[in-house]
């Protein structure tokens, strides 16, 4: 049987595990990554990958052992996703670097990155209403607004910051020579991503504001981004990975951001065309080149898909758009993306904090007159905390058979949490060798647990496990394992509840190998002339010999 492993733990912000409902969720975190301290978990390869010919479910755990069952369990559940998407798309979005300086002067915020003796620096446009502040902000992608009218956020005293994206890696020619690659030596335009870089770039511009309060005075709880066509991709991204970002607007964001792989790949071929926007023909600047292994039918093994990077975003605001007038913006992929989406928010109990609009009859990246109106109800309701406003939209032209995508239902979340503490592991050292072929493995107890699951396999992805057991104590012994064997174990801990943890590291050991020394012959020493024929031969045993062959003339 297949399966797939998460190794994680689970932390608040705080450091205390706090228990949430509906009403409680957040509307913004002051934490870039409330899940920075969970350990990766485990990510298998291609081979290792189970087909999925649906849109994955988003409220399932990684490793198969069941779904979400607490408005709480979400923080844990988007981590898993983050891990997938860089790893298997867009590559590592390193976290925020120790040294960091800020500025604000004359309408310009400066922010200068220091890593490893390399400096990167950033400098924004900064529009501020008149006033003291302190003001609402949006990061627009390449210019203070993006590409949304300005207008919308000036009537309301909102500043405008722009991100310069070339200043971190240019785009449609990186090179290890931009000042991102340079920082980051073991990256490089093949294994990363320009949009794990230049979502990295927008973290490190909110990391500027926090710093610059005194001389530039932004309202650090309300942040929106926004960005149009890759550049609505690249908004899109930077709000799902940076939880400081209370609104996101990602406009005709195309293949790639608010749609879905599979939909795209099955729509294409459906119709003969390719047109559309899907992994075999994105920009591969922008993703990192391994991401091509999923292209074709090979995108039903990708174990994420973008309704799960949309619902990233959550329990924060976002609103995304589509273009039926572009084919190649793959619009009714969005369509079912969004719906898929739409149900994690539901599920969290806070449903008008996403929203979405395909409009068509408008050239690319121009914003209706609906959608000014609707993003104007999101800035009012998100940005200015203007509660009492109503924002809850999805216009949409397509009605799409959804029961081939959407293959699962929302679960009722309830208060509480179903985490508990996760097990260390303690004997053998990780990549011991030279092991008995029995051996005696020792963890530390886990918080909460009262019974520990224990599995051994051949391989890092336990798809060949050879043995699997419970146990109350912290200690199991395995015998009958081969001579020259490399193996792999993890634990997991139980609650008297029955609540199942998550697993721990995941460590290897490896038998001996070595081939059996000389035995040594006791009694006799030689045979005396007239000795009988019925002589007991005496030898001391052979180190890892378990047979002898006997020899007499």
């Amino acid at each position: 049987m297949r399966k797939k492993m998460l190794l994680v733990t689970l932390l608040s912000t705080a450091g205390i595990f706090i228990n949430l409902s509906a009403q409680q969720l957040p509307l913004v975190y002051t934490a870039e990554n409330t899940g920075a301290t969970y350990p990766v978990p485990y990510l298998p390869t291609l081979t290792q990958l189970p087909v999925i010919p649906s849109l994955p479910d988003p409220f399932e755990w990684a490793d198969g052992r069941g779904r979400i069952a607490h408005f709480s369990d979400w923080e844990y559940r988007r981590t898993e996703i983050s891990a997938q998407i860089q790893n298997y798309e867009i590559g590592v979005k390193p976290p925020r670097p120790d040294s960091i300086t800020a500025s604000y002067s004359a309408g310009t915020l400066t922010v200068n990155v220091f890593v490893s003796g390399k400096t990167l620096t950033l400098t924004s446009q900064v529009i501020l209403p008149t006033g003291t502040g302190p003001f609402p902000a949006v990061i627009g992608m390449n210019s203070p607004s993006g590409s949304t009218p300005s207008t919308i956020f000036s009537s309301r005293n909102v500043a405008q910051i722009a991100f310069m994206h070339n200043q971190v890696t240019t785009y449609g020619s990186p090179s290890t020579t931009d000042p991102y690659y340079m920082l980051y030596p073991s990256l490089n335009p093949t294994n990363t991503g320009q949009y794990s870089a230049w979502i990295w770039g927008v973290s490190r511009i909110i990391d500027g504001l926090e710093l610059v309060q005194n001389s530039l005075p932004i309202d650090l709880k309300h942040i929106a981004v926004t960005g149009c066509s890759y550049a609505g991709k690249m908004a899109l991204f930077a709000g799902a990975f940076d939880e400081r970002v209370a609104l996101t607007i990602a406009q005709e964001s195309g293949g790639g951001g608010a749609t879905s792989w599979r939909y795209t790949y099955a729509n294409t071929t459906a119709s003969g065309s390719d047109q559309e926007e899907g992994i075999g023909n994105t920009d591969y600047n922008w993703f990192m080149n391994s991401m091509s292994q999923f292209a074709g039918s090979n995108v039903y093994l990708m174990p994420e898909d973008h309704h799960e990077l949309m619902a990233m975003v959550a329990p924060r605001a976002l609103y995304v758009t589509a273009n039926p007038s572009y084919i190649h913006l793959s619009n009714p992929s969005c369509d079912v993306c969004s719906r898929a989406c739409a149900q994690v928010y539901s599920a969290l109990g806070i449903p008008d904090r996403f929203n979405w609009s395909i409009v068509g009859n408008h050239t690319h990246c121009a914003v209706p007159d609906t959608q000014v109106t609707e993003i104007g109800k999101l800035v009012d309701k998100f940005l200015l905390g203007k509660d009492s406003v109503v924002a809850n939209y999805a216009d949409s032209p397509y009605s799409i058979d959804l029961s081939p995508w959407i293959t699962w239902t929302a679960p009722t979340l309830t208060s509480g949490n179903s985490y508990h503490g996760r097990a260390s592991l303690v004997f053998p050292a990780n990549l011991q060798k030279g092991l008995d072929t029995s051996v005696t493995l020792k963890w530390n107890k886990a918080t909460d647990s009262n019974q520990y699951l224990f599995q051994l396999a051949t391989d890092a992805a336990f798809i060949n496990v050879v043995a699997t057991d419970s146990t109350t104590d912290t200690v199991k012994t395995v015998s009958g394992l081969s001579n020259g064997g490399l193996y792999y174990w993890h634990i997991r801990g139980k609650d008297v509840s029955g609540s199942i943890g998550p697993w721990s590291d995941v460590w290897s050991f490896s038998t001996y190998v070595s081939l059996p020394n000389v035995p040594q012959l006791l009694t006799p020493a030689f045979l005396h002339p007239g000795q009988t024929d019925s002589t007991i031969l005496i030898w001391r045993k052979a180190q890892y010999a378990s047979q002898y062959n006997i020899q007499i003339s």
